[in-house]
């Protein structure tokens, strides 16, 4: 992986910033009067799934585009198929997805293709599909950006040297690779003083508690853990609780409400990478309005980034989730 160049889409279409996507009036004028119907189907929940939604759903309320289902697949595949089914009953004119299995995921979508359906894709790109053909086009975070930042907020935390733990996500998912390669590939080549010396992979969320169990006791010197997302490090916190490892700093990806407490009580947690979920959401809802228009979409759009400790958390969670951060958290920075 070469950390020096832009990343590139599953394709290999340069990135360009989401900040590109526009509609002209004439466009959203011509949208609102056709009263078009859009689906959400999505492959999880949580704090990040619900910005992309919030976004996504504020813009195609500006455009008079009704949202007539939101789904969550559970990281399920098979239940991801049948919420497709489902949701083409309704006859959006617009499906934005996350597909959870990139192989499988051609066909299920299918139905939704040969029925002319607009697909925007968030993050993961699905086998044999093409932007503005099968899909308008893909929006995400800057995976090689997140992976770099994550790789400084872990030597920040460790003071610079050390042992670490990395646990990544070992299933085909094209952003989570990169961020976790990017990571990687930049601790080895920035950080030479810090090693990483146990790598475990997951491909579910509950499997890291027992990973990381096993992770500590076998390497007792570990000052550091890197997770490669939000919910997933969830598991990591309570394994070093449990073990009573108050020293090692957890690095990890996202924003949820569980891990920023414990950021704030200065627990493991010791820093985030945060995209922009609500940002991404809104420039997919214009990449189905895209596909409407029969305008040429970007094949691979990526939105910014910010490191997240807890002296920034206030600001960062608002810029991110575009919401104020949550009472609880907010009374225990005071």
């Amino acid at each position: 992986m070469d950390l020096s160049k832009s990343p590139v889409g599953p394709n290999g279409n340069a990135a360009q910033s989401a900040d590109e996507i526009s509609l002209t009036s004439d466009e959203v004028a011509a949208v609102k009067e056709k009263k078009y119907k859009a689906a959400l189907v999505w492959h999880a929940s949580g704090d990040w799934v619900n910005a992309v939604t919030e976004g996504a759903k504020t813009k195609f309320e500006e455009l008079d585009i009704e949202v007539v289902a939101t789904t969550d697949a559970q990281f399920d595949s098979a239940r991801q198929a049948s919420d497709v089914e489902n949701v083409l009953a309704l006859n959006p004119d617009i499906i934005l997805t996350l597909v959870v299995d990139p192989v499988s995921g051609g066909a299920a979508f299918k139905p939704a293709v040969d029925k002319g359906t607009e697909l925007v894709l968030l993050s993961n790109p699905i086998a044999g599909y093409k932007p503005n053909s099968e899909y308008t086009g893909i929006v995400t975070d800057d995976m090689y950006g997140m992976g770099v930042a994550a790789a400084e907020m872990m030597s920040d935390g460790i003071g610079g040297e050390g042992e670490i733990g990395f646990i990544y996500h070992d299933a085909s998912y094209f952003i989570t690779n990169n961020r976790d390669n990017a990571f990687r590939t930049a601790i080895q080549e920035k950080h030479g003083d810090i090693k990483i010396v146990s790598e475990k992979g997951f491909t579910e969320e509950g499997q890291t508690f027992e990973l990381a169990s096993a992770m500590v006791l076998q390497n007792p010197g570990l000052k550091g853990i890197y997770v490669a997302w939000d919910v997933a490090a969830e598991g990591v916190i309570e394994a070093l609780r449990a073990q009573g490892r108050g020293d090692v700093k957890v690095i990890t990806h996202d924003l949820g409400q569980n891990n920023a407490l414990d950021m704030i009580k200065q627990g493991n947690m010791y820093g985030t990478v945060a995209d922009r979920p609500y940002e991404i959401g809104q420039a997919m809802a214009m990449l189905g309005v895209y596909g409407l228009l029969d305008k040429e979409s970007p094949a691979f759009s990526v939105v910014g980034y910010d490191k997240v400790t807890k002296e920034n958390l206030a600001t960062t969670w608002e810029k991110s989730l575009r919401r104020p951060i949550p009472k609880k958290l907010s009374e225990a920075l005071k």
